[in-house]
Formats: C-alpha cells, structure tokens, sequence
C-alpha cells in the first residue's frame, strides 16, 4: 500500500461561496442528472465552470492504489456514489459540496494529472515536492498497469482494428457510463449547511481541519494554510494587496525551506532530516496550525464560534476575539512571530541554536514526532524569556548526550499521550526537568530519579536495556532506521564551542582567534559552530 497520498487539489479550482448574497435557486428541473467522462476533458464547458468552495478541505486524501480503484469501478461500470453539486446563479459556477476526491480521481485520469502535470504545476507555481512527484508517479502506473490511459482508450475507439480487446471494451463502455449527479436546491448558506452535514457523516472532516475551514478567513488559519504549502496553492489571501500577498508567500517559503527541508524519505539515509518532518501530511497541517497558535498565544476560545457562545451563557464572560483578517496585516503579524520562532531553533541566523533535528524530533526508530517539535519550540520560547540560553548552552552537549542515550523515552512518553497535542505538555516537562538537574550538576542516575519523580512523567519514562526488547530474525523497516540514526549520532560533527551536536547546515565558520585579536583567515583559524555559539555565547563569555 502507497504511504504518500495523491494531491489532486489542482484540479478543481476554489472560490468564494458568496454566503452573503441572497440569490434564487436554480430549478433542479433544468439541471443535468448526469456527468459524462467527456464533460471533464479541459476543453469542456461544464469542467470550466466546476469549482470547491474555498472552505473545501484540500483534495489530498487519497492513495494511489484508491484512485486507481475508483477509475477501475468506473470503467467496469460498478456503482460510484452520486457527486453532489450545486450552482450559483451570481457567477453561474458549479460547486461540488460532496464527492470532490471521486471527481477529483477521474479528472486527474481524463487530464493525465496526478499533482504533477500542466494543471498542477500552475497551481504549485512549479513547485513539486518529491512525495507529491512519487504519488503522482505511483498512481500513473498503476492505472496504466489496470486499465490504460484515457487517451489510449479515445484511439482504441477511433481504431478499434489495432486495439486489444480488453481495452476495446473499456472504451466503449466509456461511451455509455456516466456520475450521478444530485443537486443542493437553495441559497448559498444551505449549500455550505449541506456540505458540513454531509461531511461529517460519513467520513468526518478532521477536527483541526474543521477549525481551519471555519477559521478560514482568519489569520491563524491563513498563515497556516500559507506555511503548509510554501505559499503556493489555492491563495486563501489573494484579496490582499499584493505587496502583502508577496511578503506572505515569501515568508511562506522561508520558512517551508527551514523546517520541511530537506525532504524525508521513508528509509533515512542520514541524520540529515528536516527539523519538521515530511512536508504534507494530515500531522503536518495540525502541526502547523498548532505552531501559529502557540507562537502568537492564541487559544481556540479566540476564533472558535461555539466556545464563545458557550462561555458567554455559562460565564458571561468576554475573550479577546480573533477578527477576520480583512488586509493581511494581522497574517502578517503572526508568520513573522512564527519566522523568529522557528530561525531560533534551525537555520544559521546568528540567534539560531541550530537544534539536530535526530536529536530533538525524532524517536529511536526514526519516526517524526510533532509533539517533540512543538514541545522543543516551546522550550526554547522560554529559555530566551528567561534569559536561560547562555545555561542551557553551557550544558547542552550532556543535554543532548542524555536525549540520544534514553531516546526511548520520547517513544514511551508518545505512546501513553499520543502523537499530537496531549504529548506536547510531559515532553516539555522532560526538556525543562533534565535542564534543571543538569543545572544542579546532578548526576545521570539522579536526573533519571528526577524525571521519574515527576508527576507527568513517572510511570511513563521506564529504563529499558536490550534483553526487554524482542526482535525477528529480519530488520524492520524502524529497526533499520534506529541503526541509521544511531550511528549517524554516534558520528555526528560536534560544535567546537558547545560540543553539541552539529548539522551542517546550520553552522556557521568561527574564528578561533578573532579578527580583533589577529586572528586570519587561515584555515587552521576556522572552526564550526552553532549560531548562536558563534554569536550570543562566544560573546558572553569573552564578556566576562
């Protein structure tokens, strides 16, 4: 089965719902009942009107092995659920309220676009990330393998003489299968009603993507939706001046670069990972989301409808409420905060600590862990508000050396909280009681006994030895990469000031002697360094 999924979100435009205009239904009479594979080729009039609403969650969610299934049931003639639809007579589109990753798949076939063709590279300002070129790749194949392309199936009709039977008789059934269509009689406000009705039932919208959908035109979530896809996409914020669209994708794909890059791949090769995990996946988007919320102290009772109703009849009391962004300056505001934030953590800027992503964010067997990202950021949030950094960095090679030894700790900790949020929390207590024992200059054994004590963390953070864990006689796939990460570690540059763990692409070139004291250019003169070794704590200490 693929892991990466396909991204057909090019393929149906999004656009406004026009929630605000009251208009007249159109009569379900004069609407078709139907929708001919011909009415999805690029040329056709009805594939030029069709549209999402822009609250649609992306068109991402599929396998390849999925969407070559749904073209095969198509082509056999199996029953494919109905598309529903419906049309605004202001702007004459039609919107697709259920059934767009269906309609999606064979459009991408008609149009021989899985993420990575014409439509898409336009919509991706040609930028493909190497998962999306995979899916894409993988998902061609694999119906070229099952049934053929849509254009080998248009000659088998046009030259039935030289073409197989199999693929004959595909193509004719081609002209006599079409979608069901069933149409939302109503204004725009029951369309978008129907929509999250609909989509709750049957596979429910995930809750973060709910928030971001209902949050849509709020900064939180625009900044987000910028930051996932390195501002390229559907741009949630083209009603902006466009100096300000311009700062927004440039931040946008600052920032994408310094934690989605470089790419992760399924097998790790390196200890060279991105400090962020793999570019687009369902945690990545929570993650996001959940970063600009920390970053700019925002809580969900700021944006979210419902708790304010809640409160405001249980409490009566007011929060601060998060308006919708109506010029980009807030958008602005919070990618900004969220730049400063994570160059703290990655990149060579002189205040970045230059963290090692095997370190900090992934577990023993080379798994990604969003909490461990969220949680590092945090903590880092708070060594500079309490002006902790030059300590930390004082003992930060047996900080790191402790996280490497007892990386099983991070596991045990996700596992009993989970993944995402609720892990953020013990994770960060971990950071901030291991930096305080060693602190304190306790020893390894105490620190242990510390972060045992600790009412979070006490019955979730167990030593383990080799004899505990019981393995096949072949490597796994984690096992393989728990061999990689160690020995990457192991071997891993060290900065020469801090002796903490050094990524190559967040350091810098040092001066053993500074330029002031007549020190040179020689190479005998250069070291490698963090950043903020390199800078803020060099400093400090030829200060003191």
């Amino acid at each position: 089965m693929a892991t990466h999924m396909a991204n057909l979100d090019a393929l149906i435009p999004r656009e406004d719902f026009e929630t605000a205009t009251s208009e007249p239904a159109t009569q379900p009479s004069i609407l078709s009942a139907t929708l001919k594979i011909t009415d999805l080729e690029k040329e056709s009039f009805i594939y030029n009107v069709l549209r999402k609403p822009d609250f649609q969650r992306e068109t991402a969610n599929w396998t390849p092995d999925k969407i070559a299934a749904l073209v095969g049931s198509f082509l056999e003639g199996d029953l494919i659920p109905s598309i529903i639809l419906w049309r605004s007579n202001v702007s004459g589109n039609i919107f697709v309220i259920d059934g767009a990753h269906r309609l999606s798949a064979l459009i991408a076939w008609v149009q021989d676009d899985y993420g990575d063709s014409h439509t898409s590279m336009r919509f991706f300002d040609s930028t493909i990330p190497a998962e999306q070129q995979k899916a894409a790749d993988t998902t061609r194949k694999l119906i070229h393998g099952n049934v053929g392309s849509y254009s080998d199936l248009k000659l088998a009709l046009m030259n039935p003489d030289t073409a197989s039977k199999e693929k004959l008789q595909l193509a004719k059934n081609l002209s006599a299968t079409a979608i069901h269509l069933q149409w939302v009689n109503g204004e725009a406000e029951k369309a978008e009603s129907s929509f999250f009705r609909i989509n709750q039932q049957a596979t429910p919208i995930d809750s973060t993507e709910l928030d971001m959908i209902k949050a849509r035109r709020k900064p939180n979530a625009l900044a987000a939706r910028a930051f996932i896809r390195a501002g390229t996409g559907h741009k949630y914020w083209s009603q902006f001046d466009q100096s300000v669209q311009n700062e927004i994708e440039s931040i946008a794909k600052g920032v994408y670069d310094l934690i989605f890059r470089p790419n992760l791949e399924l097998s790790i090769r390196s200890s060279d990972l991105p400090v962020a995990g793999r570019g687009y996946s369902a945690d990545s988007v929570k993650m996001v989301f959940e970063l600009v919320n920390f970053v700019n102290a925002l809580q969900p009772d700021m944006w979210r409808d419902e708790v304010q109703k809640k409160r405001r009849s249980a409490t009566q009391e007011e929060v601060r409420r998060l308006a919708d962004d109506t010029d980009g300056t807030v958008t602005l505001e919070f990618m900004r905060a969220v730049k400063k934030s994570a160059g703290k953590i990655a990149g060579n800027e002189p205040a970045s600590l230059g963290l090692h992503p095997a370190v900090y964010f992934y577990s023993a067997t080379g798994r990604f862990q969003p909490a461990a990202f969220l949680a590092a950021v945090s903590f880092v949030q708070e060594l500079v508000e309490k002006r902790q950094l030059i300590r930390f960095t004082k003992n930060r090679a047996v900080f790191e050396n402790f996280l490497v030894t007892y990386k099983y700790f991070l596991n045990q900790i996700v596992r009993h909280y989970g993944s995402m949020q609720r892990s953020v929390t013990p994770i960060l207590e971990m950071y901030r009681t291991l930096f305080h024992a060693l602190d304190q200059g306790a020893t390894e054994e105490e620190t242990i006994s510390a972060l045992q004590n600790h009412a979070l963390l006490r019955s979730h953070v167990k030593l383990v030895s080799d004899d505990d864990r019981t393995h096949g006689r072949n490597f796994s796939a984690e096992t393989k990469n728990s061999i990689v990460l160690k020995s990457a570690l192991n071997n891993s540059p060290k900065c020469e000031i801090c002796q903490g763990r050094l990524l190559f692409r967040s350091a810098t070139v040092d001066h053993k002697v500074r330029k002031e004291d007549g020190g040179t250019g020689a190479p005998s003169n250069g070291q490698l360094t963090h950043p903020y070794c390199n800078s803020g704590y060099k400093e400090s200490r030829q200060g003191s």
